[in-house]
C-alpha cells in the first residue's frame, strides 16, 4: 500500500491577503495533485505570546503553542512559504519555531527532527528571499529538518497572482506545483 505523506503547509506571514499565503496554497496543491494529504494552517490563528522562559516556568506552555505542537507532530513534511524582513523571517514565525520547540514531556524537538520541507519567498521586490531563504534553511537544519534542495523566490508577487489566487507564469505556476510534487514524493519514497 502506498504510504500518503501528511504535508504541513504555511506561511510566516500572518497578513491577510500575504502573496506567500498564495504561493504556498499553489505549492500545497502540487503535494495534494502527488498523493499527499495536506493541512493548510494559517499561523494568524495561533496567536503566541513572545516566549519568555520565566512565563513558561510561571504558567506552562500556551494552549496555542500545544495545539501547534500537535500539528507539527501529526505531519511528515512542511512546505514554507516566508516574506524577507530585513533579510530575514519574521520574528512572529520565529517565535513560534521558539514556542513548538519547547520540550513539553516529550523528546526535544520530536516535532521536527526527520521531518522534510521545502522553503519559497514571495516578494514584490526583485530578490526573490535571496538573503532570507539561506537564513531559513539554517534554522530548519539545526532543528534537525531535511530541507531539500529545491527552492523557490517568486519575485514581483503583486503582479503574479490571478485573482483566484493562482500563479499567472505558466513556468513560476509550474515551479510551485513542483516543489510541493517533489516534497511529496521524497516522503513516499523515503517512508516507503
Amino acid at each position: 500500500m502506498a504510504i500518503s505523506p501528511q504535508i504541513l503547509a504555511f506561511s510566516a506571514s500572518t497578513r491577510k491577503d500575504s502573496f506567500n499565503k498564495k504561493l504556498v496554497a499553489v505549492a500545497a496543491r502540487g503535494a495534494t495533485e502527488a498523493g499527499a494529504r495536506v493541512t493548510l494552517l494559517d499561523l494568524k490563528e495561533y496567536p503566541l505570546s513572545v516566549y519568555d522562559g520565566d512565563d513558561e516556568a510561571a504558567k506552562g506552555m500556551p494552549e496555542n503553542a500545544l495545539k501547534l505542537k500537535a500539528l507539527f507532530l501529526a505531519h511528515d513534511g512542511l512546505l514554507i512559504s516566508s516574506p524577507e524582513y530585513n533579510s530575514s523571517y519574521p520574528g512572529g514565525f520565529k517565535n513560534m519555531i521558539d514556542w513548538v520547540s519547547r520540550p513539553a514531556g516529550g523528546k526535544p524537538l520530536a516535532e521536527f527532527e526527520g521531518k522534510f520541507a521545502v522553503i519559497m519567498n514571495a516578494t514584490t521586490g526583485m530578490g526573490g528571499g535571496a538573503r532570507m531563504l539561506p537564513t531559513l534553511r539554517v534554522l530548519l537544519s539545526n532543528l534537525r529538518i531535511n530541507v531539500l534542495a529545491d527552492q523557490f523566490g517568486l519575485t514581483k508577487a503583486s503582479e503574479a497572482f490571478t485573482p483566484e489566487g493562482d500563479l499567472k507564469d505558466e513556468a513560476q505556476k509550474k515551479t510551485a506545483l513542483g516543489l510541493g510534487r517533489k516534497l511529496a514524493e521524497t516522503i513516499a519514497k523515503i517512508r516507503a
